[in-house]
Order: structure tokens, then C-alpha cells, then sequence
């Protein structure tokens, strides 16, 4: 398995969602479960695909003031409000690192932009998605608070309880300094079955936050849930291909990032 490159870069996916990961693969995550969060971690089977180990954390850096602007204007140059970190990998399992990455986004971007129509535009957001592996110093948030950063606590009903009650006690903590999403992976539970009752009870409580994001779970045939009988999953069309997911609310979009009302927290 090689490691990844160690160079940033902005990469569209196929949602059409931009991406700047200042941290490559996932150590934390893959320790718990070889396979990722929820034995289908999308990332960790995509780098596996290409021969990548997403189980060694790469932080990534411009390599000179030249890669800097071209990257800039890269992002510059995109039709959303935002850009997102924590795709190939979590932005906490580094924060220091993440952090200096932004704020020398932020400065890049803060050069004055006006409209056609005589208007300051506005900057784009960085959306950071996490897991809290690793938790933010208080030093780090007042750095945050100085920047347009939204930050996804991402969860779910089958987190681990003590790594969950973390979670969101980060999320709660982040209201005082930027914007703070609760990002929920959710699970059609089957309520026939016990363990499936119980998480979804908890999930239940889960919904009541403010400011979430209901994140549809894409799921394999063999994933540990399904076998169990702990989720229900159906087929759909997803960007044009066949895919199972296990969906909590039927209304849940679930499509191209361009015709999402939330963007990852950005329009909320």
C-alpha cells in the first residue's frame, strides 16, 4: 500500500462537492474498525480501491507561493459558497495542522472581491467535517472564531457512547466560536429487532439538536447491520448507479451537492 501524496490540492468529487483535505486517511477511525466507521467508511474503501493506506495519517502542505495562488484561485473559481475539509480523512486527527491550512486560505481569500454589481463578496466558508478524534484546544477555537468556518460534528446512533457524548458535547462547544452543525449519519432502525429499537431511541434524541444535517448511509450487502438485522435498506439510483442505503426520513435529499438547500451547512 503506498501513502498519499503529501502536496495539496482541491478536488471536485462526484457530487460536484470542492475539496481541501489538510489531512489524508484516517488512523483513528481504521483502529476501531478495519473497514471504517460503521463497517463502510466510503473514503477507506475508495483508497483501498486505489491501492492507498488510509490507516497512516498524511498531512498535506503547499509546496510554494506559486502552488498557493494557483490553489487560491482554484477556489476562487467555483460556483458554490464553500469548500469542504474532511473527505479523504479527518481534520482532527491534526488540528494544529488544519488550522494553519485555513487560516492560509483565509488570508488568501480576503483580498477584496466585488460583483458586477458593485458588491463585497462575500467569502467562501470552509466546512470542516470530524469525528473529534482528537479535541480542539481552547487556544485553537479562538483562533476558528477569527475565520468563516463551519464545523460538522458528525454522529451517529451506533457511535461508541462515550465517543458520542464527546462528540456532542464538541458541538456544543464550538456555538460559541463558529458555526456548528450536528451532522447525522441516520439509519432506518428496524424496530423489530432489539438492538435496532435501542439505537433507534437514540437517534430519536439525536433529531431533537438544532442546526442537523440527516446524512443518508450508503451501505454494503454485507455490512454487519444489515446481516444482523439491525437496519432496513432498499436499492436506489444514486448519481446514476445502483446503491443501498438505509434511509430515516423518506424527504432526505440525497443528489448532487448543487441542488442540496443545506450545502454541508453552508446555506444554513
Amino acid at each position: 500500500m503506498r501513502l498519499y501524496s503529501n502536496k495539496i490540492s482541491l478536488v471536485e468529487n462526484e457530487r460536484g462537492i470542492f475539496s481541501i483535505d489538510p489531512v489524508m486517511g484516517c488512523a483513528s477511525g481504521l483502529k476501531l474498525n478495519k473497514a471504517g466507521c460503521y463497517s463502510d467508511c466510503y473514503s477507506a474503501k475508495s483508497a483501498k480501491l486505489y491501492g492507498y493506506d488510509f490507516s497512516t495519517n498524511v498531512k498535506r502542505y503547499f509546496k510554494s507561493l506559486q502552488h498557493f495562488y494557483e490553489v487560491i484561485n482554484e477556489i476562487k473559481r467555483i460556483d458554490l459558497p464553500f469548500i469542504r475539509m474532511g473527505s479523504s480523512g479527518d481534520p482532527s486527527e491534526d488540528w494544529e495542522h488544519t488550522i494553519q491550512i485555513c487560516e492560509q486560505i483565509s488570508k488568501g481569500l480576503t483580498t477584496n472581491q466585488i460583483d458586477i454589481t458593485g458588491n463585497l463578496v462575500k467569502p467562501i466558508e470552509i466546512v470542516i467535517i470530524t469525528k473529534h478524534w482528537h479535541n480542539l484546544t481552547d487556544n485553537q477555537l479562538e483562533r476558528i472564531s477569527k475565520m468563516n468556518i463551519c464545523i460538522n460534528t458528525s454522529v451517529s446512533a451506533i457511535d461508541d457512547l462515550d465517543l458520542l457524548n464527546n462528540r456532542l458535547t464538541q458541538y456544543n462547544r464550538l456555538k460559541q466560536y463558529c458555526k456548528s452543525i450536528l451532522r447525522i449519519v441516520s439509519f432506518d432502525f428496524n424496530k423489530n429487532n432489539q438492538q435496532g429499537l435501542e439505537y433507534s431511541i437514540i437517534q430519536e434524541l439525536l433529531f431533537k439538536n438544532d442546526k442537523i444535517i440527516d446524512t443518508v448511509f450508503r451501505s454494503s450487502k454485507n455490512n454487519p447491520l444489515v446481516k444482523q438485522g439491525i437496519i432496513n435498506v432498499h436499492k436506489t439510483k444514486f448519481l446514476g448507479k445502483n446503491a443501498l442505503i438505509s434511509k430515516y426520513n423518506k424527504k432526505t435529499y440525497f443528489g448532487n451537492c448543487k441542488n442540496c438547500l443545506e450545502m454541508c451547512g453552508a446555506k444554513m
